[in-house]
């Protein structure tokens, strides 16, 4: 049985591991490493960030990144989503990205996005099941290894929050 519990610091080495999975395929962020736990804690949102677990075993994570401080973006937040490379194609990044939407409501977030290369077509047919639209292109966005990357740039609006 999957558990969805608050990903803390004692799930980070876990977690580090499934980010550095998604570092290694190329296709998943154009981090090339992945930070500390200090460092991962400050970068994202105190709410809205979790694991999915069976037992002990960490086999994905999900948590929001503020995109803005401006406080008119207060209720907007960027999406990262990583499921372990032996977890993948179970419904673990469903049941995650479901729970991640519903804390993002309950906390007032009324817009979610996220940035997916083209080639992640996992990631984007898991984003598009869970009520994501493309919205555009940012065509050559960044340079990784030598190559001009581009991202797709997705948003759900909140049906509830917002209105």
């Amino acid at each position: 049985m999957i558990s969805i519990v608050p990903l803390t610091a004692d799930h980070w080495e876990a977690v580090r591991a499934i980010y550095l999975e998604g570092i290694a395929t190329g296709d998943a962020t154009f981090q090339q490493t992945a930070p500390d736990w200090s460092e991962w804690n400050k970068g994202h949102l105190p709410t809205c960030r979790t694991v999915a677990t069976r037992g002990s075993k960490v086999l994905g994570w999900a948590a929001l990144t503020a995109v803005s401080g401006r406080c008119v973006y207060a209720g907007v937040a960027e999406v990262s989503v990583y499921v372990a490379k032996a977890a993948q194609g179970a419904g673990i990044g469903t049941e995650l990205l479901a729970n991640l939407i519903a804390q993002s409501e309950a906390a007032g977030i009324w817009t979610l996005q996220a940035g997916i290369f083209p080639e992640n077509t996992a990631s984007l047919a898991l984003h598009a099941k869970s009520g994501f639209r493309t919205v555009g292109t940012r065509e050559r966005l960044g340079e990784m290894n030598g190559r001009w990357r581009d991202v797709l740039l997705l948003e759900r609006r909140s049906s509830s929050v917002g209105k």
